[in-house]
């Protein structure tokens, strides 16, 4: 299956890609588009930018395609069209609907109350909300349906692994 996690940025979607990892081993794990353009020799700002964020959208649609039948994703495009916000224009990503079709099941890690994670004081926690309630209202206006997760690890890895068992 070609699984894809998504949410705001600190909601523990790393760690569950690397929980999920390890019961499927038979899967690729594709890390976040960021760390892999940081490998490649990509600076990107901070805070991003536009580009930045388009950039990482390209190279989420990228990997999803040219992927392995059998794969993990720490973020779907979704993310990044979430972080794009009102500039999203859907005409410029004819293929973004393609590549959201190849995905066996999306994962949608939500901020909980109370929070699971403990934000660094410099972290704009309003920007992290804002993103994950656009994060939702992308995926209701593309009408995909997800795996929403909550709890500690163990119960989310264990919803996980039922929902994908049952076909997602």
């Amino acid at each position: 299956m070609r699984v894809a996690f998504s949410g705001s940025h600190r909601t523990g979607k790393t760690t569950l890609v690397e929980a999920i990892a390890e019961r499927l081993p038979d899967h690729e794990v594709f890390v976040e588009p960021y760390y892999m353009l940081e490998d490649d020799g990509f600076e990107l700002s901070d805070p991003p930018s536009r580009e930045d964020f388009e950039r990482q959208l390209r190279l989420s649609i990228d990997l999803i395609v040219a992927s392995p039948p059998n794969a993990l994703f720490d973020r779907s495009p979704v993310d990044f069209v979430a972080y794009l916000g009102v500039d999203f224009d859907r005409d410029d990503w004819s293929d973004l609907h393609g590549a959201l079709e190849m995905l066996d099941a999306i994962v949608r890690v939500s901020i909980e109350s109370p929070d699971r994670i403990v934000l660094p004081a410099h972290e704009d926690k309003r920007f992290r909300h804002d993103v994950d309630e656009a994060i939702t209202a992308v995926f209701d206006d593309f009408g995909i349906t997800t795996i929403d997760v909550r709890g500690d690890l163990d119960a989310r890895v264990q919803q996980v692994l039922r929902a994908i068992s049952a076909g997602a």
